[in-house]
């Protein structure tokens, strides 16, 4: 059997990164982690082949090879995804789609053959033993949750690991919040699933036998909801791990909660983390009671944001408006908080209701519902009716989005982090790829941009007052670019 694993091409979002990956000679992000793992769930003997149109393009002869065509996307590659499925259809080929979109809306695409929904682990070997009777059904589904400790490593060796600037693992599945507007706990549960350490460093150690020496993001939308197995056993393993490595910086998705732990959030330090994504979404606190960010509540949300700083990590954050409680007031008090808090990747966008959600239902039942979700963030649609007029809130998110990475504010944010955080425990190795940046940086946005007056500030007060975290502030001034491009856009 011959298996081509599709993945959809993304659009030019906020975490796409597409205008800064040039300066890197890059063309994605990270390599489809689902779809490498799905890959090691199939016989092994199975000839497989992955086209991420992210890196290549999808050939003729890629159709023509396959048997299958297995296929998995984010509700944001949705119009690539059913380009793609077309062509496949036209070639005459067996469709298998799963993932996030096709979970939540799989009645979409009648072209395709079959769907493992779900978890992978519980639904595609039932697939699989119903071909292999001649009895395969169309859809497969599952209200269960899998054990993901007997998940396998992901096939790295499928991936051109050279085109992507970051690799992606996984340690955990579920969050314990209950946050209305998000679908991570309507997919995957409230109780965090954890992998084992063994396994989260074998999963390393291929990358490193591949020759991987980057950062690596940990994909978990809350990292630390097992707070227990994290202090006991995987932060000790990945401190041990790092010993006698180049050095391998990890980024993941946590709650605000961290900056509650003090010892957390130095094992997480020593075990190479040095940036975190933090859902903070709003300085309204009745905004938090109204989606049941219970975790963000009664709490100083500046002072939690520069704990973690202090501790030596990263804070990037997530924000919304267009809650119900927002007045007009509220772009203002987002851009003083971004600004106070020196949160430099700040992404925001207006309130959506994905399918699934509390959110969703409650806005179904009120008839404020103007159909699907875009799935991006950062792209100014919302899929529902605001409180706050339509226009005011969409003007007001233009306006935000515009001053947030506007030259001058977003470096004089750079600065506030830099003046804040501890340099990072462990320090990627400085290679050609960082030096061909570093001088397309100086090009790019010292010499050509608008920007430039700020930027040599920021390279001359890192260079004197701060040499630990200079190559930290190339690569913010660089994520600035690709910011304030999107910026334009909207």
């Amino acid at each position: 059997m011959k298996v081509l694993f599709l993945y959809p091409e993304f659009p030019n979002t906020f975490w796409s990164f597409k205008h800064a990956l040039k300066f890197i000679d890059k063309k994605a992000s990270t390599p489809p982690l689902g779809l490498l793992t799905i890959a090691a769930m199939l016989p092994a003997n199975w000839e497989k082949r992955l086209v991420d149109v992210n890196v290549q393009p999808l050939t003729q002869d890629d159709l023509d090879w396959a048997d299958w065509v297995m296929i998995s996307a984010m509700v944001v590659q949705r119009e690539s995804t059913k380009e793609l499925i077309q062509r496949c259809k036209t070639a005459g080929k067996i469709i298998i789609a799963g993932g996030p979109l096709f979970t939540s809306e799989y009645k979409e695409f009648p072209e395709v053959d079959h769907f493992i929904l779900n978890e992978g682990e519980l639904t595609l070997p039932l697939f699989l033993q119903d071909w292999a009777h001649g009895t395969e059904q169309r859809i497969y589904q599952s209200d269960q949750y899998a054990d993901i400790q007997t998940t396998p490593a992901p096939l790295w060796g499928l991936a051109d690991l050279s085109q992507y600037a970051t690799m992606s693992i996984q340690f955990s599945r579920g969050c314990p919040y209950n946050c209305d507007f998000c679908n991570v706990t309507a997919l995957l549960g409230h109780k965090p699933r954890t992998k084992t350490a063994q396994q989260l460093i074998k999963e390393l150690d291929d990358l490193y036998a591949l020759g991987w020496r980057d950062q690596v993001f940990v994909v978990d939308d809350n990292f630390i909801g097992n707070k227990k197995v994290l202090k006991q056993e995987v932060l000790p393993a990945l401190i041990e791990w790092q010993k006698g490595k180049t050095g391998i910086p990890f980024n993941t998705e946590v709650s605000i909660n961290l900056a509650d732990d003090p010892v957390l959030m130095r094992m997480m330090v020593e075990a190479g983390f040095d940036t975190v994504f933090v859902g903070i979404e709003t300085p309204n606190e009745e905004s938090l009671a109204e989606c049941s960010k219970s975790q963000n509540r009664n709490r100083d949300l500046v002072k939690s944001v520069h704990a973690i700083q202090r501790a030596g990590i990263q804070v990037q954050g997530g924000f919304i408006v267009g809650f119900d409680s927002d007045t007009p007031s509220i772009f203002k008090r987002q851009l003083e908080f971004i600004r106070e808090s020196g949160i430099v990747t700040a992404m925001i966008g207006l309130l959506q209701a994905p399918a699934g959600t509390t959110l969703y239902k409650r806005l179904k039942k009120e008839g404020r519902l103007l159909g699907e979700m875009t799935g991006d963030n950062g792209d100014g649609s919302t899929n529902i009716i605001p409180k706050l007029d339509l226009g005011l809130l969409q003007d007001g998110y233009r306006s935000l989005v515009q001053d947030l990475y506007a030259p001058r504010e977003y470096y004089r944010r750079v600065l506030t982090l830099l003046k804040n955080i501890e340099p990072p425990k462990v320090v990627r190795l400085l290679d050609k790829t960082y030096l061909r940046a570093f001088f397309r940086s100086v090009y790019q946005l010292g010499i050509k941009g608008t920007e430039r007056v700020e930027y040599w500030k920021l390279v001359l007060w890192a260079m004197f007052r701060k040499p630990k975290l200079f190559s930290q502030a190339i690569t913010l001034a660089i994520y600035g670019h690709h910011f304030r491009t999107l910026a334009d856009e909207i």
